[in-house]
């Protein structure tokens, strides 16, 4: 069992949905790199809105900057363009937008003299990427081939992005301890993650040193 909130049938569906999208926006001119790079910049927006403590904006776009990740792959597949610099692009602008969200939740909460905001969001930061690099390096070392970790855990990208837009848009709407709440459900969770993918990988390395 994989223990994760989205199951690689739902992943399917999804990305199936993203398609006639994605070839729409490539008929314009636009290249699954250049959809990255749009992404990571929607990202580097919401950063701002959160430095400036715009919460409400701040969380829509989270999600939207989530979706729009979507696009890239979904342009490359269905256009036969798929290749490793693509993929390793759309990995580097993903987490690094990631963390730049963080970063800018980090700059709102110390503006707002919130303390255990910021620590908060720098807790989630650190859960956040421990989970991305457990896979990375997993998969790097031949456990778990193809992209098989991204179903390993329970709190993957989808459902991180998906409880901070949730945390930013009630901060915005009712109150910033939302926020607070869901910065820590993401610590908890990534941490968790983190763990299952660990103990995933050990698991395959003894079964490999028994075989």
């Amino acid at each position: 069992m994989s223990g994760s909130f989205v199951s690689p049938e739902t992943r399917t569906k999804v990305r199936g949905l993203m398609t006639p999208i994605a070839v729409g926006l490539g008929k314009i001119g636009l290249t699954p790199n250049g959809l990255t790079l749009i992404g990571f910049g929607i990202a580097c927006f919401a950063a701002v809105l959160a430095g400036a403590q715009l919460w409400l904006p701040a969380g829509l776009l989270v999600v939207f900057g989530g979706v729009f990740d979507l696009f890239d792959g979904a342009l490359a597949r269905a256009t036969n363009t798929v290749s490793k610099l693509g993929a390793f692009m759309d990995s580097v602008f993903d987490r690094w937008g990631e963390g730049v969200v963080y970063v800018g939740i980090v700059w709102g909460a110390v503006a707002a003299d919130w303390t255990d905001g910021a620590i908060l969001a720098a807790v989630a930061m650190t859960s956040a990427f421990m989970v991305s690099y457990t896979r990375a390096k997993a998969e790097s070392l031949g456990f778990t081939s193809g992209t098989g970790m991204a179903n390993i855990g329970l709190a993957p990208r989808e459902i991180r992005i998906v409880i901070l837009t949730v945390g930013l848009v009630l901060a915005g709407l009712l109150s910033i301890t939302a926020l607070g709440i869901a910065l820590g459900l993401i610590a908890v969770l990534a941490t968790i993650t983190t763990i299952q993918r660990i103990v995933v990988t050990i698991n395959q390395a003894r079964t490999s040193e028994q075989g």
